[in-house]
């Protein structure tokens, strides 16, 4: 079952990707970047090829302010946000929490660990958690991708390959949906890809301004089997409206089953609650779906992510 027999990934199946996908020493015993290797010198100079309209596109949300996000139940901790205003001038203080389900930012790889023993497992490379300290990540934290994360960015329009607005609960994101798109838009994949999947976040919460959210999501999303596919194509980071699926096939033995393998055993970096919905229409009116995407994250040190604003540039 799986990838290849277009069937949803078994208990078993999943249990045994901690195996099959997991890349500690295959980079050094030092590595700190994962599966940001992949991200070679002829990665990002084909990416920088693609720019030909000079045309830049924000993948962000805005942060989730009080005022912003007011009583939505996605945002566990509006972000603090002070004004100082005098005669000569203005400035502001911001303070966020930017871990959760609002605002778009990048998992470091010491944000989860791997789970496999009751003193919490292990994190990316075989390293110890004591490592991360209340002062701070020893090992595996953002500040070791302060130089920018370049390469080729692909938008996977789910939605727009199934005739829809925005993903359902009950029809998550597989493996094979990512394949079909791809030979539908004419891209093959690449060595150090970013794999961004819409689902329709925007659409969908404007048709559920009811819908009750939990945690773990209950929302539209992805299914574990588009972790083979991310493994097998050599992808460097995955990125996302919605993380997983609220709908699962079995009970797997997780809380957010994508997260607890890419980021402890893949060392794969996450772009949690980015947009893609002017992307989306950005795609369509030039035509193509990939391009030179940019992230910049904050120089955190000892940090789990930070905040981000991936830019799309065609």
């Amino acid at each position: 079952m799986g990838l290849s027999d277009r069937e949803p990934t078994t208990l078993e199946e999943y249990a045994d990707y901690k195996v099959r996908f997991n890349n500690w020493g295959r980079w050094g015993d030092d590595d700190q970047f994962g599966t940001l290797n992949h991200i070679d010198r002829e990665a990002t100079k084909y990416a920088v090829s693609l720019v030909r309209e000079g045309r830049t596109v924000s993948c962000s949300n805005p942060l989730a302010t009080a005022a912003v996000v007011p009583d939505d139940r996605r945002n566990r901790r509006p972000a603090d946000h002070t004004m100082s205003i005098s005669a000569t001038g203005s400035g502001d203080y911001i303070g966020v929490s930017y871990h959760g389900y609002v605002n778009t930012h990048i998992d470091a790889l010491c944000h989860i660990f791997s789970g496999d023993s009751a003193e919490g497992g292990r994190i990316y490379n075989d390293r110890d958690p004591a490592l991360i300290t209340e002062n701070g990540a020893l090992t595996n934290s953002v500040e070791n991708w302060r130089d920018g994360i370049v390469t080729r960015g692909v938008l996977y329009d789910i939605p727009k390959m199934r005739g829809q607005d925005y993903l359902d609960t009950d029809h998550p994101v597989e493996g094979w949906d990512l394949e079909d798109w791809a030979s539908s838009v004419g891209i093959e994949p690449r060595d150090g890809d970013v794999v961004l999947v819409r689902s329709g976040l925007d659409k969908f919460w404007a048709a559920n301004p009811g819908f009750e959210f939990s945690s773990p999501p209950n929302t539209p999303g992805n299914a574990p089997s588009i972790i083979e596919y991310l493994y097998d194509t050599n992808a460097a980071m995955l990125g996302w409206d919605f993380q997983e699926s609220g709908h699962t096939h079995y009970n797997y033995p997780a809380r957010i089953v994508i997260h607890e393998v890419v980021i402890p055993y893949m060392g794969m970096p996450l772009l949690d609650n980015a947009n893609f919905e002017r992307l989306a229409e950005t795609c369509a009116e030039v035509g193509r779906y990939e391009f030179l995407l940019s992230i910049a994250p904050l120089v955190i040190n000892g940090g789990t992510g930070s905040p981000v604003n991936p830019i799309a540039t065609f």
